[in-house]
């Protein structure tokens, strides 16, 4: 009821489904870092307080749940938000509270750029950026992607290949899909 929905939840029964995947965990660095930092340095002046200053212990300790509990909440945000791609669209959903579903067309798409630093080569993740007709989109960078080489050829495929034999793959795949379902229900 209070959980966010599932994005498959949002695709037509025509679409397929090509890549779902959350950011890459490394996103969270920074945020990780400066939980760490925070909370050290508020051990460290507890530990400096003189012993009769209860308020601005209790103070500091607060704060210090405060830094966790705003860390907890990054982390379920991180793990609520889901990219998607599918034969006709490219998906992206986010939001605790409240849910966000940005959503592009692939025929809009006009040009895929493909970027890796070197702390994304080591550690697994890139940034594509989707160029559409006429307008900046809400999905034209996206950051942290983890197995960018299979989602750029995925898109890529996607926007530049052969529709015609995309058709046919995905009819004979909702062929097999319905065969083994119908199999199902007699056996």
């Amino acid at each position: 009821m209070f959980a966010p929905r599932d994005p498959d939840e949002y695709l037509l029964e025509t679409e397929r489904r090509i890549i779902r995947v959350r950011r890459h965990w490394a996103t969270l660095l920074w945020d990780i870092f400066e939980t760490v930092a925070l909370l050290a340095g508020a051990v460290m002046i507890s530990y400096l307080l003189p012993p009769g200053q209860w308020l601005l212990q209790n103070i500091l300790w607060y704060a210090a749940l405060f830094v966790l509990l705003r860390f907890a909440y990054f982390v379920i945000e991180w793990w609520v938000e889901r990219i998607v791609v599918t034969d006709k669209r490219f998906m992206l959903t986010n939001g605790v509270f409240t849910t966000k579903v940005a959503m592009m067309p692939i025929g809009k798409v006009t040009d895929l750029t493909y970027e890796r630093s070197l702390n994304g080569r080591m550690w697994g993740y890139g940034t594509i950026v989707v160029e559409s007709a006429g307008q900046i989109q809400a999905l034209n960078r996206i950051e942290y992607l983890p197995r960018p080489e299979e989602v750029y050829d995925a898109i890529s495929e996607l926007v530049f290949g052969d529709k015609k034999a995309q058709a046919e793959r995905f009819s004979m795949m909702q062929a097999k899909k319905k065969a083994a379902l119908s199999k199902r229900a007699t056996g």
